[in-house]
């Protein structure tokens, strides 16, 4: 069963928050984001604005699911992962 819209914007901003308090995460994390956030891009009723903080995201996962340091990655994106959970919480 597909997540909801409003359920998927949480799911980022989970796994997003929990990168960014705990500046650790894990590869199959970064596979949901990607999963979640191409998702988020097919539906129609995603406001344009919110495509740009999407791909951010996007780049974000694609480049952790093929970091040599996952957690080095993670901790040169705390200002974006901060970022990122604020605008979330504006679309959800």
């Amino acid at each position: 069963m597909p997540l909801s819209q409003n359920h998927s914007w949480m799911l980022l901003k989970d796994i997003l928050n929990n990168h960014q308090e705990d500046c650790c995460g894990s590869q199959s994390e970064c596979e949901q984001l990607e999963r979640t956030v191409m998702s988020l891009m097919r539906q129609p009723e995603v406001a344009e604005e919110t495509m740009s903080v999407l791909q951010e995201i996007y780049q974000y996962s694609q480049s952790g699911i093929h970091a040599a340091n996952l957690e080095n990655h993670i901790e040169s994106h705390q200002q974006k992962l901060a970022g990122w959970v604020e605008d979330i919480t504006q679309y959800s």
